[in-house]
């Protein structure tokens, strides 16, 4: 199998472990991800998570309050170079989030290192996303009201 193809499958695992999220449960995550203080996120809800206990920990703050969700990568371009590989897209979807409906349509990219023979996640990074920050920006002001 050649790295692009293997990149391909990681991608399609690290999608339908992202659509579990959301859809409310984080646990395919771990699989595909890189368990090191080198993996790094920044999501389309803002900010920068550095290690893989804070990624973890953003993934599931999104998954308590999202359901009914569906992504979809489109446009994909990866390219491997030795142990590492990126990928670029458009992340293409909706969810509830919080109890409400938000579509979104973002750029993305992905990278994945290679470790003991096997590709994994190490950086994701898409478009703020205006829809899921107008929720979250509701929910902590229906927060401080209390």
């Amino acid at each position: 199998m050649s790295a692009e193809e293997e990149i391909r499958k990681a991608s399609k695992q690290f999608y339908s472990a992202l659509n579990k999220m959301v859809n409310g449960n984080t646990d395919p995550m771990g699989e595909i991800w890189l368990h090191e203080e080198t993996s790094t996120a920044m999501h389309p809800i803002g900010g920068r998570d550095t290690g893989w206990n804070a990624v973890k920990q953003s993934f599931e703050q999104v998954a308590g309050l999202a359901s009914d969700g569906n992504v979809e990568l489109k446009d994909q371009l990866i390219h491997a170079a030795g142990e590492l590989a990126y990928e670029i897209g458009i992340e293409a979807g909706h969810a509830t989030l919080a109890g409400q409906k938000v579509s979104f349509n973002h750029r993305v990219t992905n990278i994945y290192q290679r470790k003991n023979g096997t590709w994994k996640m190490i950086h994701h990074h898409a478009d703020i996303s205006p829809a899921m920050l107008d929720v979250l920006n509701k929910l902590e002001s229906e927060k401080g009201k209390r």
